[in-house]
């Protein structure tokens, strides 16, 4: 009986290694973003755009649409880990280590729209990348919507 549940252990666990595998090739997650992950895990600070990201420009022209669209992106997508205002005080957030940024803090909010852009997009765990999910227009979007959020708290203060 014990052999047949480790027969039925690994490949469980060949499964979960598999689906990894072909989620982050679906993804286009690069290999790099695996190496070290204990040190980028454990460090908040490591994850910083790259300086290319800063040049970056959102081209959305109707910023009130974009933005509308945005919010509805992050209500079915985001609030989860963010929580409703943004802050990184969702359910599923409160979990995860480390946890998810308060998109209405000064240190998000003082990046560039190319660096929140190159964040949706590329992801760092436990973050996901979003490139397969969303198209370009609606990580903008997101962008957009994100800066609304910095808006709003600055109004509450």
């Amino acid at each position: 009986m014990i052999k047949k549940i480790d027969v039925k252990v690994k490949y469980v666990l060949m499964s979960i290694l598999l689906i990894l595998v072909v989620v982050a090739a679906k993804n286009n997650t690069p290999a790099e973003n695996f190496k070290n992950m204990d040190k980028i895990l454990q460090d908040d600070n490591a994850w910083k755009a790259p300086e290319y990201a800063d040049k970056l420009v959102n081209r959305l022209k109707d910023l009130a649409e974009a933005s509308k669209k945005g919010k509805a992106i992050f209500d079915t997508q985001c609030v989860i880990c963010h929580g409703t205002e943004g802050k990184g005080d969702g359910v599923a957030g409160m979990g995860l280590t480390p946890r998810p940024a308060n998109l209405t803090s000064k240190k998000v909010q003082s990046q560039s729209d190319g660096a929140i852009y190159w964040k949706i997009t590329t992801g760092k765990p436990p973050m996901a990348s979003y490139k397969g999910a969303f198209s370009k227009e609606q990580r903008w979007q997101l962008v957009t919507y994100i800066r609304t959020l910095g808006k709003k708290e600055s109004k509450k203060n």
